[in-house]
């Protein structure tokens, strides 16, 4: 009987253990072939959630906008099937756009055949492109599994079909897109004949370290050069404000595999480009060699409303951006994109310009945020923990010196930290916003602080140290994620300068704890009585005085030091 009731209860947890398997994080890859959930239970009948493309035809190499919406859903798996033969594997591959709430999957050895959700998060409406493969099939059905609920889903909700008009050569795809050319660009003209942007500042198209982009005026019409060091593709956009994506005309020299093709596309919002499939670019030639991309053409100033270009005899912020390209998928930018100071008329007045790959807004936060933790807070912290003793009789303000200081540092870096809360990057304005907030309950329990001898005054000490203490290992790490920002931009190096900035203020922290404790262990050889004790440390301590502003002033040149290099850095970018 007690086996059996064992036993019994055994097959009800693996039953409930079944029933709670689920996948919230979207890896469906066992549900590929037959696009069930595996939940249990079984698929609802009528489905309630709708799939729309943006076209009925297509060709190898284009990308299809397929969009499904309806009741809020919790996960999904999207896949594009032979309408003949849906029990076939899927075919060709998808380009997320949104990779927060979607993710690509491998089906049938095909990689990126699929998307599914992130998360068991609410949905009512998503997006993705799916690029046609070469070997596509005449007929295409976009097939959908929606899962409501844990054990209300629906599976393989039939979509729309789409086809091929006929089987286009791929030899001769691009043939009447795009022509080769042998000959480099040159910066000759840049500020007298031509408007020229250049990153890094006057730097030579021919090399493969430098971003190019030229306008030349010719009638009615702009001469367009853009060049730039990439195995992807580079891009330029025109904007009316520096914050892309408001419906901005973008240009995009796409590299393939011996050819490269240039598309023009809107860039609304933070979603995939959409492309225009009508293009309005003249005498369109490439260049493939030194690891460049280099792509010109030919475009009238004034184009028609309806096409929805922007004329090209106003003023704009430009955008130069590059990026990677993988199964025919463009991909987001790796890094900020080269956005002009201020808005530009390309035909008049010629300029020769640079750009900066990070917005001002960040570049005046981020150079604050140096100056307060490399000087104030840094060396508010030094003097308020070992100089003490050494203005025990000066007074600022009514109260010791050392403590003024180290309570207007921590005022300071609060100041400098609250543009830090409207930055959305990540984990940096979190922890950003944690420092803050211990820097203002810092200041706050400070002006209370009790007397010397008040019973509290331990309880003080230990609450102060301890959030002391938090606040500096969460500003370390603060700084370093704000550093690898890609709106920042920084060098490379700065990391590594950072980490030595860490190691130069732990060395003379521990500097000056070994020379007090040295200083201690010297009085305590020499004297047994314990009053002399007392008078011998704080002769003694006097007597170290010099040692320790010596200590001092060098710990401040050596921060300026490191200070005036990550300000030059952000400077530059």
């Amino acid at each position: 009987m007690k086996s059996s009731r064992i036993i019994f209860i055994a097959w009800l947890l693996a039953c409930l253990s079944d029933q709670s398997v689920g996948y919230p994080d979207g890896r469906v890859s066992e549900s590929c072939d037959s696009m069930l959930p595996f939940h249990g239970g079984s698929p609802q009948e009528f489905p309630k959630h709708t799939i729309e493309v943006n076209v009925t035809e297509f060709k190898p190499g284009d990308r299809v906008k397929v969009s499904f919406s309806g009741p809020a859903f919790e996960g999904f798996l999207l896949q594009a099937r032979n309408a003949d033969r849906l029990e076939d594997p899927p075919i060709g591959s998808f380009a997320l756009a949104d990779r927060k709430r979607s993710q690509l999957l491998k089906c049938g050895h095909v990689k990126n055949s699929a998307v599914s959700h992130t998360s068991d998060s609410k949905k009512n409406h998503m997006d993705a492109y799916w690029i046609a493969p070469r070997d596509a099939p005449k007929n295409v059905q976009f097939l959908l599994t929606v899962v409501q609920k844990f054990i209300i889903y629906w599976v393989k909700i039939p979509g729309p079909k789409i086809s091929q008009p006929s089987m286009v050569p791929l030899t001769t795809m691009f043939t009447d897109w795009t022509i080769p050319t042998s000959l480099p660009f040159n910066s000759s003209d840049c500020g007298d004949r031509k408007f020229c942007v250049r990153n890094p500042t006057h730097c030579d198209p021919k090399s493969n370290n430098c971003f190019f982009l030229s306008f030349k005026q010719d009638n009615d019409s702009v001469w367009i050069e853009m060049s730039g060091p990439s195995e992807g593709y580079i891009a330029f956009a025109l904007s009316h404000d520096q914050w892309m994506g408001g419906g901005d005309d973008a240009y995009l020299c796409i590299s393939k595999v011996h050819h490269a093709v240039i598309r023009t596309a809107f860039l609304v919002g933070r979603s995939y480009p959409e492309f225009d499939s009508k293009s309005a670019l003249e005498n369109i030639s490439w260049r493939l060699a030194d690891d460049l991309i280099q792509c010109s053409f030919r475009r009238r100033i004034h184009l028609p409303a309806s096409t929805g270009r922007y004329n090209l005899d106003a003023s704009y912020y430009i955008f130069l951006a590059d990026g990677e390209i993988s199964t025919g998928a463009i991909y987001k930018h790796h890094q900020q994109p080269l956005i002009t100071n201020r808005k530009y008329n390309i035909l008049s007045p010629l300029k020769d310009i640079g750009g900066s790959r990070s917005p001002f807004l960040i570049k005046i936060h981020g150079a604050l945020m140096f100056i307060g933790w490399i000087t104030t807070v840094s060396i508010g912290v030094i003097v308020a923990r070992f100089f003490k003793p050494v203005w025990t009789n000066t007074l600022l303000f009514g109260e010791e010196i050392w403590f003024q200081v180290g309570k207007m540092n921590c005022g300071e870096v609060m100041l400098c930290n609250i543009g830090q809360l409207c930055t959305q990057a990540g984990f940096h304005p979190y922890f950003g916003s944690t420092v803050m907030a211990l820097a203002l309950f810092q200041s706050l329990i400070a002006a209370f602080r009790p007397p010397l001898q008040a019973p509290r005054r331990q309880i003080f000490n230990w609450l102060h140290w301890s959030a002391g203490t938090t606040a500096r290992i969460l500003a370390v790490v603060t700084i370093f994620l704000g550093m690898d920002l890609a709106a920042l931009d920084l060098p490379p190096w700065d990391t590594y300068v950072m980490i030595g900035f860490v190691a130069w203020h732990v060395g003379i922290d521990m500097l000056l704890e070994l020379h007090g404790y040295c200083l201690i262990r010297k009085v305590e050889v020499l004297e047994d009585d314990r009053v002399q004790i007392l008078q011998s440390i704080s002769s003694a301590e006097a007597q170290g005085h010099t040692f320790k502003k010596t200590m001092l002033f060098i710990y401040i040149c050596g921060n300026i030091a490191f200070l005036v290099t990550f300000i030059t850095a952000v400077v530059q970018v």
